[in-house]
């Protein structure tokens, strides 16, 4: 039994299409709870091999990538599996199995909603 815990990122998604996560750093101070999401998705991502895995995802054609084809991160097949566990059990990415292969697609919104936490304040 895991005792790993999903994060709660998917509220409404605002009209560009990315999911409020967070507010942007600059627009008011954070929760303890929007906090505590943050900071499990930027964690998952503070790894070198996690951030070329989502990397990998994120960038392969169609927006998902086998297994098979991303494995080639200079570690061996279970520690990739357990760092794709980590970006799952963050929220980042989801994953379907096919066969003997499992693909991996980046989670709907979590790129807009990364991105929308670090947009600067615009001038007014």
């Amino acid at each position: 039994m895991s005792n790993a815990k999903v994060l709660p990122l998917l509220e409404p998604a605002d009209s560009q299409g990315a999911v409020a996560c967070c507010p942007p750093l600059a627009e008011r101070p954070m929760t303890a709870e929007e906090a505590e999401t943050a900071a499990r998705m930027f964690k998952a991502l503070g790894d070198p091999v996690r951030l070329r895995l989502f990397s990998a995802v994120a960038s392969h054609d169609g927006g998902e990538a086998c297994v098979c084809d991303i494995s080639d991160v200079g570690v061996s097949q279970p520690t990739v599996s357990h760092h794709l566990k980590k970006l799952k059990e963050a929220g980042l990415l989801t994953s379907e199995r096919r066969g003997t292969w499992v693909y991996y697609r980046v989670e709907p919104s979590v790129l807009g909603a990364m991105g929308k936490l670090l947009t600067p304040p615009t001038a007014a």
